[in-house]
């Protein structure tokens, strides 16, 4: 409006239009067409007032627009709001246009459709948060929709995994199927040795394998996150519940992988994605002028915040998980489908289990009660015969090669009584046999071995028996001489086989 007062004023005054024009930097039209309206309504007599600001731009109306031309990216218009539903940002969508379609516009071309076809968003005021070189790295997961799984051969949820620096922005990502607290674990772990080194602090989200309690003055941490950080000295500061922001160098660089890496590519399987993810952090990511800190992430880190972190210890944390089990009246307790054995003196009580890498510990409070190889497949039992109480265990304990080589020491008559009952058919006598060798512990070796003399010269090894001569103490009393070795004659047929088979060759 003062652009309009002060025209009509110069046309008051008896200025040309093409002074005016000239002065006043526009063109001769629109002078003429200003200057015809205000003479219409009157406004150009010296000494009349004018009117207010509304009536006068009602009067002459708005200026005249200039011409508006066909964008260059008009052409591509489909294809950029179809890559924009996918979530892909601008500088990939030029990347892509210049690749695939031969497109010359400028970024700022495409910046000015995009915004005008999507709208401004309402501007928001936050703090900045700057960090020193390896005081800080945040970490958090993002959803990269649908990828193979080629250990179950099935199509899965994927999600992406990123640590990002804060200093220099550098970042690890890698491609998961889960978020579960060995994965979690796991991922910290390669993150730091890809970095050479621990920063200060880690601020992660307050996912479950992070964070058991999320609070806003005092969360509770998971436990093996804490022996985490304990392992390698950082400390945990989560962010407080639903203010993503709080870790927004991590939520950027999310964005940044779903966007330009994984919006609108297909892999074969998660292990071609983490290969790829891999060389494009190193060739693409880490070499780009950041919008932020306008230098180049990998170099930024190689130069300044790599020397700042902290050495990695010498061995790696392999705690992946704690968790609490029951002892069941089997004596063992189920970790991910697995079966571990702990003392009989502890069934129907809850055990903490540390599950590592290739152990899995029992432990009651601070005290450690067994330790295990971790199972490879579901359904595996790793049993400890000591945990059984001993009467039960005795069955599994004792096989039936045991007490073969047990009898033998003990002396002929009793080897010759276990290796019978042992191959009669069809009834399985390990518990007799084992009883029997039993006897050994209350009346001794010698004892025993006589008793069984006994039983096999008259035929009758069954274990009541052998401890019925023991009660009556019979095995001290010789055996008769006459028949001390008795033999049996062998059977034999009342007819030859040739009266059944004549002519055959026998």
């Amino acid at each position: 409006m003062n652009h309009i007062r002060d025209l009509l004023h110069r046309l008051r005054a008896g200025e040309s239009e093409r002074r005016i024009a000239r002065d006043m930097q526009l063109s001769r039209q629109t002078v003429r067409k200003y200057h015809e309206l205000a003479q219409s309504e009157g406004y150009l007599e010296k000494g009349s007032p004018l009117p207010d600001d509304k009536t006068l731009q009602k009067a002459l109306g708005p200026g005249t627009q200039p011409p508006r031309n066909i964008s260059s990216v008009e052409p591509f218009g489909e294809t950029v709001k179809e890559l924009r539903k996918q979530g892909v940002e601008m500088v990939a969508i030029l990347q892509r246009l210049q690749a695939d379609y031969g497109y010359r516009g400028s970024y700022s071309s495409l910046r000015r459709y995009v915004h005008r076809i999507e709208g401004e968003k309402a501007p928001q005021a936050y703090t900045r948060v700057h960090s020193a070189p390896g005081e800080e790295m945040q970490v958090d997961f993002g959803s990269v929709g649908q990828l193979f799984d080629p250990s179950s051969g099935r199509i899965r949820t994927a999600y992406v995994f990123v640590a990002t620096l804060s200093y220099s922005r550098h970042q690890y990502a890698e491609l998961v199927f889960d978020q579960k607290t060995v994965t979690w674990i796991g991922l910290h772990r390669r993150a730091f040795e890809a970095f050479g080194g621990v920063p200060q602090r880690v601020v992660p989200d307050n996912l479950k394998a992070a964070v058991t309690r999320a609070l806003v003055h005092d969360p509770v941490l998971g436990e093996a996150y804490r022996k985490l950080a304990l392992h390698y000295d950082f400390l945990i500061s989560p962010t407080r519940p639903y203010t993503p922001r709080h870790k927004g160098k991590v939520e950027n660089g999310v964005h940044y992988v779903q966007r330009n890496f994984i919006a609108g590519q297909a892999f074969a399987d998660i292990t071609s994605a983490n290969r790829h993810l891999k060389d494009w952090v190193a060739d693409i990511a880490g070499i780009r002028d950041h919008g932020t800190t306008h230098q180049a992430p990998l170099a930024l880190f190689r130069e300044v915040e790599q020397a700042a972190l902290q050495p990695l210890p010498a061995e790696s944390f392999s705690l992946c998980e704690i968790r609490t089990a029951k002892v069941h009246p089997d004596c063992h307790v189920v970790v991910s489908g697995s079966y571990y054995s702990a003392p009989y003196t502890y069934v129907g009580k809850k055990l903490d289990v540390y599950v590592h890498e290739q152990t899995v510990e029992l432990y009651e409070g601070q005290t450690l009660l067994a330790t295990h190889l971790r199972s490879a497949e579901r359904g595996e039992w790793q049993t400890r015969m000591e945990h059984y109480p001993e009467h039960k265990a005795a069955f599994l304990i004792k096989t039936p090669d045991f007490c073969r080589r047990t009898a033998e020491r003990i002396g002929p008559a009793t080897s010759k009584v276990v290796v019978h009952l042992l191959a009669e058919r069809p009834l399985y006598q390990l518990r007799a046999v084992q009883s029997i060798l039993r006897l050994e512990e209350s009346v001794g070796s010698k004892r025993l071995e006589a008793a069984c003399a006994r039983a096999v010269h008259y035929g009758d090894l069954r274990y009541r028996r052998i401890k019925d001569i023991l009660n009556a103490a019979l095995d001290r009393d010789p055996l008769p001489e006459a028949e001390a070795q008795p033999t049996t004659a062998p059977h034999a047929f009342a007819r030859p086989a040739s009266d059944f088979f004549p002519g055959a060759q026998l």
